[in-house]
């Protein structure tokens, strides 16, 4: 039987790349990480092309080229540290452009070699700005490039409100499989997924309660800035997306804590993933521990194992940086304010207050 001749043919299936993102499954997560009978609904973004941040390229290149912003076959010049400069080379794929992705030394040898074979160019900084770091540092060579090549656009997916809007599809994903949700927990970066996702799902829940991830290091919720090993989630600037009205509270995960949960993960449930997606999994596992039974809780899984064979899951990368076998404890410490003391392992903080963005003018 002749088959008509059209972009898409049906739900996930056509001829675009763009066809293969969204509509990723739930998965049931429970023991080791809690006990039996407890557990919470992963939602597993790695099965994306590129994973999370495929969305948000998409949506955000999509709709700069309906408004004019991004003309037809203008490059796309952006800061990542490498899952949204995979979601680009997608959409650059997907609607003809060229794209360079600003990084830094930070980023692993795969990562680089991935995006490099997906035929994005890769820019490497060298030096880290003196206060805000290599975001910081990025961010000014973003606008470098920009400058020297008239008619090439930037996404700014720290601030351009299209990154948030992009998320509504997961949210209603979510609804769709799990039907009630009572508590959220997601890795925080740029904010985007966090804010979209809470912001769509709070419309049918006004309970719910949503529980921001972040890197130790990071300076998102107020803690100082540090040198972060971590990618993918915690930043060293403020993002304009970040929004903290949605949070009832943060939690702040060591790399080590990290390593072990996505291997327990990997290990017990053939499924797991990277930095994001140990600190996640190791809060929504509290979660479920200490909430009230029938809570039903829902994480977000930004992406899968693959980017991060040679680290999370190398034995020898692992062990020279002191992350191998350093079980989590049970619980998290507990702070009162973000300024009370810096954290360097699993901790708690009920106070969220939105700092001074200085590192987005």
């Amino acid at each position: 039987m002749h088959r008509p001749a059209t972009d898409v043919l049906s739900s996930g299936v056509g001829r675009s790349l763009a066809a293969a993102v969204g509509n990723t499954p739930v998965v049931w997560v429970s023991d080791p990480l809690t006990p039996a009978g407890r557990g919470f609904w992963a939602k597993l973004e790695g099965f994306n092309p590129g994973g999370l941040k495929d969305r948000p390229a998409l949506h955000m290149v999509a709709t700069a080229r309906a408004r004019g912003r991004l003309l037809p076959g203008a490059e796309i010049v952006e800061s990542s540290s490498g899952t949204f400069g995979l979601g680009l080379a997608l959409a650059g794929k997907v609607h003809g452009h060229p794209v360079t992705v600003v990084t830094d030394p930070g980023l692993e040898p795969d990562m680089h070699r991935l995006l490099c074979a997906q035929g994005a160019r890769v820019d490497l900084v060298t030096t880290p700005h003196p206060v805000c770091g290599w975001q910081e540092a990025r961010r000014l060579r973003v606008r470098e490039l920009l400058a020297e090549r008239p008619g090439a656009w930037c996404p700014d997916q720290y601030a351009n409100p299209d990154n948030i809007a992009a998320y509504a599809s997961l949210a209603h994903e979510l609804t769709a499989q799990l039907g009630r949700i009572d508590v959220l927990v997601v890795s925080v970066g740029t904010g985007g997924h966090s804010a979209g996702i809470s912001r769509v799902l709070r419309v049918h829940a006004q309970h719910l309660k949503v529980i921001g991830v972040d890197a130790s290091g990071s300076t998102i919720f107020g803690q100082p800035a540090r040198t972060r090993l971590m990618r993918g989630l915690g930043s060293s600037i403020h993002p304009r997306n970040v929004a903290y009205e949605q949070f009832a509270e943060v939690h702040w995960v060591a790399p080590a804590e990290s390593v072990w949960t996505c291997r327990a993960l990997a290990g017990s449930h053939y499924v797991s993933g990277g930095w994001s997606v140990g600190a996640v999994a190791l809060v929504a596992g509290w979660a479920a521990r200490t909430h009230p039974s029938g809570t039903r809780i829902a994480a977000v899984f930004p992406d899968g194992p693959h980017r991060y064979l040679s680290t999370v899951y190398n034995d020898d990368y692992c062990r020279e940086h002191d992350l191998l076998d350093r079980r989590p404890a049970d619980d998290p410490e507990e702070i009162s304010d973000p300024g009370e003391w810096e954290a360097i392992r699993w901790t708690r903080c009920r106070r969220i207050a939105a700092p001074v963005r200085e590192g987005l003018r």
